[in-house]
C-alpha cells in the first residue's frame, strides 16, 4: 500500500464521512439532499481531520509502533517521523481552511476538535480518564457538525450526548478490563479502584439513557425512534448491571446498543 494511503488510514476517514452522513439525516431527514454541496464540502474536511490525527497518531507512537505495528510507514523505515508530523500539520490545516467555507459554527468545530485532538496525543492519552472524556467529546463532535452543516443541530445534540457517554463508559469499563496491561497508563481504575471505577462507567451508562429521552420530551421524533431507543436503553442498563462481573461483555453490549440507539435516531429523522 502506498505510504500516505496507509498512514492516513482510509477505512476510519471514510467510517468518519459516514457518520457524518448519518447525524446529517437524523438532524434534517431527507432534506439533506438541499444541503449536497456543503455536506460534499464537510466530507472533505471529516477526511482531512481523521487523515492528520492519524498521521499525528503515527508520529506520537512511533516507538511503541516498532513492536505493536511494525509494518505501517514509519517504523518500517517508509516515512521519516518528521514527515508524518509535518502531513498531520498540513491536513490539519487544510480541515480549518475548507471547513471556513461552510460556516464559522463549523470552522469552530472543527478548530476545538483539532484542539482536543492534540491535546490527545501531546499530552493526556496515557492520563486515562481525561484521554477517556476528550475521546468521548471528539465522538460527539462527528454529530454536532452533521447538525451544524444542514442547520439542524438541535436534533443531533442527543445522540451526540448519548454517543460520548456511552464512550466514556466502554472506555472505563475497558481500562477495568486492560488493568493488568496497562502498566503504562494511569487510568481510572488504578486511581479510584475497579469498584468505584466501575459505579463511574455505570453512571455514564445510565446518563445516556436519560439523554435518550430527549427528543421524546422535545416532541422532535416518532414513536418509531423511541420503540427502537428502549432497546437500545435496556441493553444499556445491562451493562451498567454487568461491568463488575464481566468487563469484556459489558464493553461489547455498549458496542452493539450503540449501534441500535444509532438505528433509533435514524428512524426519527425519517419522521
Amino acid at each position: 500500500m502506498n505510504r500516505f494511503l496507509q498512514l492516513f488510514r482510509l477505512g476510519n476517514c471514510f467510517m468518519g464521512v459516514i457518520g457524518l452522513m448519518v447525524a446529517a439525516f437524523i438532524a434534517a431527514g431527507s432534506d439533506m439532499l438541499d444541503y449536497w454541496q456543503d455536506l460534499a464540502v464537510a466530507s472533505f474536511v471529516v477526511l482531512s481531520f481523521i487523515a492528520g490525527g492519524n498521521s499525528l497518531n503515527d508520529y506520537i507512537d512511533r516507538d511503541v509502533d516498532r513492536v505493536a505495528h511494525p509494518k505501517r510507514p514509519i517504523p518500517s523505515g517508509r516515512m521519516a517521523p518528521e514527515t508524518a508530523l509535518m502531513v498531520a500539520a498540513a491536513a490539519f490545516a487544510v480541515s480549518i481552511l475548507v471547513s471556513s467555507l461552510l460556516s464559522l459554527e463549523a470552522a469552530a468545530v472543527v478548530i476545538l476538535a483539532i484542539f482536543l485532538m492534540m491535546a490527545y496525543e501531546f499530552r493526556f492519552k496515557r492520563t486515562g480518564m481525561i484521554g477517556n472524556l476528550i475521546i468521548a467529546v471528539l465522538t460527539g463532535m462527528l454529530f454536532i457538525l452533521g447538525g451544524v452543516v444542514v442547520d439542524g443541530v438541535m436534533n443531533t445534540i442527543a445522540i451526540a450526548g448519548m454517543a460520548g457517554l456511552v464512550t466514556v463508559g466502554r472506555e472505563i469499563t475497558k481500562d477495568i478490563e486492560d488493568m493488568a496491561g496497562d502498566f503504562d497508563r494511569e487510568t481510572l481504575p488504578k486511581r479510584i479502584g475497579v469498584k468505584n471505577a466501575g459505579i463511574v462507567a455505570a453512571t455514564c451508562y445510565l446518563a445516556g439513557v436519560a439523554l435518550s429521552m430527549q427528543p421524546v420530551l422535545m416532541g422532535i421524533f416518532n414513536e418509531m425512534y423511541l420503540a427502537v431507543v428502549l432497546v437500545a436503553d435496556a441493553m444499556f442498563i445491562y451493562c451498567a448491571l454487568i461491568l463488575f462481573q464481566d468487563p469484556h461483555k459489558g464493553q461489547r453490549i455498549a458496542k452493539y446498543g450503540m449501534m441500535v440507539a444509532l438505528v433509533a435516531f435514524i428512524l426519527g429523522g425519517l419522521g
